[in-house]
């Protein structure tokens, strides 16, 4: 599919399956009122924003999160804003803390080769993302806010002894220990269901360890981690959780290590914004796919899906499109060690901008294509954009106290990196930032 594809045609509406799936998107006046802090709105023409060129609807594919949750009820921003349990960002408390991966302790060495993915063929090793590069995407996402490593005491594995039972020797035991500072708490541990990895530590156990370290000053904390997660018996895996009220999120590199796509039926081609090529769209809703594993977290889109919708002004360049023509200059391109080490690290850019957005009261979105979307699957993940849609992006101004204007700024200067300029995650946002602000 993905060397066959010519990527002709760009497709600016959901999918044939949104219909078919039961999925009702708001229609526009519900999309503008939803973006607006008070009830009286501005004459439609006044509003800018709602443009499929820039923001189209979710594509919503075959398994996606709306497909199988077309029902999922929208949050505005004055639901946002007045939401009680809602977070407030404070003079205090403003700070968003990123903590680095556990270190491995040598009693418990065996947990290395729980971080190495199994039977990947002679795909050579890509380099893990950088903590300061996912740090500094994260200061350029919330920008207005300070985003800081914690510089605390390095957490690290160890072993557990469960009460009443012998020291384990084995290399699989259902605990394992994670030292903060004076304390040591236990994280469950499961052999991986489907084997790409040997073993997965609790995430729920993992987001209580986070929140035992939440400094006095931090609005929030992210913890990463090389390992593989789980949440309950039902997943086969997960790549993070946010618990938001509790302004802790986890995020796991594993799944986006770009070896693994191939076992992992991930159309790397195909990624946003080359999922919203028309010819892969309609090539995934005409064939009968299996089912894929949940990770756990409407028009017509055929021959004249490349037609620009009347809306838009000819003497600009339209986001999308311009993204589009981005990473299709790319795509013939081999993959090098590098390209490959800036998807990986775009893909926990996305993921890590996802689940703080969690932590600011932020729910899952309904009204665009936008990185605050719910995920159904390491698939869906891919194809969705590192961009936030205007109704989130209002809530994020609101927190943060910034400009929309300075946040597209930072957020292009980190795309515009020399490591990153030419690659296939960072390019195209690059240059729909620039578009959109053209």
């Amino acid at each position: 599919m993905s060397s066959a594809c010519t990527h002709s045609s760009i497709c600016y509406t959901s999918s044939p399956h949104a219909r078919t799936a039961g999925f009702q998107r708001p229609d526009k006046g519900e999309r503008l009122a939803a973006a607006e802090p008070t009830e009286a709105l501005l004459p439609e023409e006044e509003y800018m924003f709602d443009n499929p060129e820039t923001f189209p609807p979710p594509l919503i594919l075959p398994g996606d999160d709306l497909a199988e949750d077309p029902e999922y009820p929208p949050q505005s921003y004055r639901q946002w804003f007045r939401d009680e349990d809602r977070n407030p960002v404070t003079g205090k408390r403003r700070t968003v803390y990123v903590v680095p991966a556990p270190l491995v302790g040598d009693e418990v060495s065996f947990m290395k080769s729980w971080s190495m993915p199994r039977d990947v063929g002679e795909t050579p090793r890509v380099h893990t993302p950088k903590l300061l590069d996912i740090r500094d995407y994260l200061a350029a996402f919330y920008r207005g806010l300070p985003v800081k490593t914690l510089t605390q005491s390095p957490l690290e594995f160890m072993s557990w002894e469960e009460p009443g039972k012998s020291k384990r020797s084995q290399r699989d035991p259902q605990y394992v220990g994670l030292k903060i500072a004076e304390e040591c708490v236990g994280i469950r541990t499961r052999a991986c269901p489907d084997r790409v990895y040997s073993r997965q530590l609790n995430l729920d156990d993992l987001l209580d360890a986070a929140i035992s370290m939440l400094p006095k000053d931090a609005y929030a904390l992210l913890l990463l981690t090389d390992h593989d997660l789980y949440e309950d018996d039902e997943d086969t895996f997960v790549c993070g959780r946010a618990y938001g009220g509790s302004r802790v999120a986890v995020v796991s590199n594993a799944r986006y290590n770009p070896d693994l796509d191939a076992l992992q039926s991930v159309d790397r081609l195909h990624a946003w914004p080359l999922s919203h090529c028309a010819q892969y769209m309609s090539t995934c809703c005409s064939t009968s796919e299996p089912k894929t594993d949940r990770q756990k977290k409407s028009h017509s889109a055929k021959a004249h899906a490349s037609q620009k919708p009347s809306a838009q002004n000819e003497s600009s360049p339209a986001p999308l499109d311009m993204a589009f023509a981005a990473v299709c200059s790319l795509v013939s391109l081999d993959w090098t060690q590098e390209s490959l080490a800036a998807l990986w690290l775009g893909r926990m850019c996305r993921t890590a901008s996802h689940e703080l957005g969690h932590c600011f009261g932020i729910d899952h979105c309904v009204y665009y294509a936008c990185c605050m979307q719910g995920t159904g699957s390491i698939q869906e993940d891919t194809r969705q954009p590192p961009y936030i849609c205007p109704v989130d992006q209002a809530k994020l101004l609101r927190a943060t106290g910034t400009t929309e204007a300075r946040r597209d700024r930072a957020l292009l200067s980190f795309c515009e990196r020399s490591e990153l300029r030419e690659t296939q995650f960072f390019a195209p946002f690059a240059a729909w930032l620039r578009a959109k602000s053209y």
